[in-house]
């Protein structure tokens, strides 16, 4: 099969560069083509695509902002591929990720696919804290991180495939974001496509955040999953309720330790001392001491916008266009 790589990109010419290096370093032998599309981008990377086009099958596209998952969209209409290679800008793909990817289709063919993320040794401390947080399985299951215990797999778009069929007959992403992957597995598994996690590939994500970047992003996160509930109410499950259950147990236990009832703040002590450990075993100590900040930020952003969005949404029953304007963009 021809495969199509697919990438939005918003303002990160330097993220651009990194990622086409990575690709044109690729060991994969059958010709591919690689969709650049800017989303209305006021720092460009056109310069960046087009040193590359020696290198690799480059188009690129310049469109109005629309968001990462119409742009997604835009691209899979514009690629010539029979199977989409989905990323995110600020990703690295390992020189055999396509290679895998082909291996597995022919192993056992799925119309979608996702990849778990890793860090790279050239991560910055924080990006290794917070890569911990959002794939350790103390804190989603391992789901990001690549466990194969889940029945239905949900891919997420930073590293994700889906064949032309199943783009043609779904109409890919819908304008909510985050949030739009998601919603797109789902759909997909209505209408009788399958999903599948391909565990070995997997692709360095860098997230180029900070602290409060990745507050806000994990708090728009919590906020999506209600939405999706009540979009999708056969889907929903109660795990999606401990983040917040977490978060609230925290200052619960610390005022049942005031009148004497240790036993939830003496969990709670054990539970960060072992995610210390575990983590400083897999990088350094003050990795260690960064991943206990990056999962409180994230439990505590996550279990805070889902209580809210879950308030409104479902027990409001508000429009979330309304409530949450910042979760839907405004497509063509």
């Amino acid at each position: 099969m021809f495969f199509s790589v697919v990438v939005p990109v918003y303002n990160r010419p330097d993220e651009m560069k990194e990622f086409l290096e990575s690709l044109a370093a690729s060991d994969y032998r059958t010709p591919f083509e690689v969709v650049i599309v800017e989303d209305g981008s006021s720092i460009p990377c056109r310069e960046v695509a087009e040193r590359f086009s020696g290198k690799l099958q480059i188009s690129y596209y310049f469109k109005e902002n629309s968001g990462p998952g119409d742009s997604r969209n835009f691209g899979m209409r514009k690629a010539v591929g029979d199977y989409f290679l989905i990323f995110d800008s600020d990703c690295i793909i390992p020189k055999q990720y396509l290679r895998t990817v082909e291996f597995e289709l022919e192993k056992q063919y799925v119309d979608c696919f996702g990849g778990p993320d890793a860090a790279s040794d050239s991560f910055s401390d924080i990006q290794k804290a917070i890569n911990f947080a959002m794939t350790s399985i103390m804190t989603t299951g391992g789901i990001r991180g690549g466990s194969e215990s889940l029945d239905k797999f949900q891919p997420r778009s930073f590293n994700m495939g889906i064949s032309r069929k199943a783009f043609e007959a779904s109409g890919g992403f819908g304008n909510i974001h985050p949030g739009e992957d998601p919603d797109l597995s789902i759909r997909l598994w209505e209408m009788g496509f399958k999903t599948r996690l391909f565990s070995r590939a997997h692709v360095f994500h860098k997230r180029r955040i900070d602290w409060g970047k990745f507050y806000k992003q994990v708090n728009k996160f919590g906020k999506a999953r209600p939405i999706l509930d009540r979009w999708y109410p056969k889907y929903a499950k109660l795990t999606y309720f401990f983040p917040t259950i977490f978060m609230l147990g925290i200052p619960i236990s610390t005022i049942l330790a005031f009148f004497g009832i240790l036993h939830f703040a003496v969990a709670y002590l054990f539970y960060f001392i072992f995610a210390f450990l575990l983590s400083s075993m897999q990088n350094n100590v003050k990795i260690g001491l960064y991943s206990v900040l990056a999962i409180l930020i994230q439990f505590y952003g996550y279990g805070t916008g889902f209580l809210k969005s879950f308030v409104q949404v479902r027990l409001l029953k508000k429009q979330p266009e309304k409530v949450f304007p910042e979760l839907f963009f405004k497509t063509p």
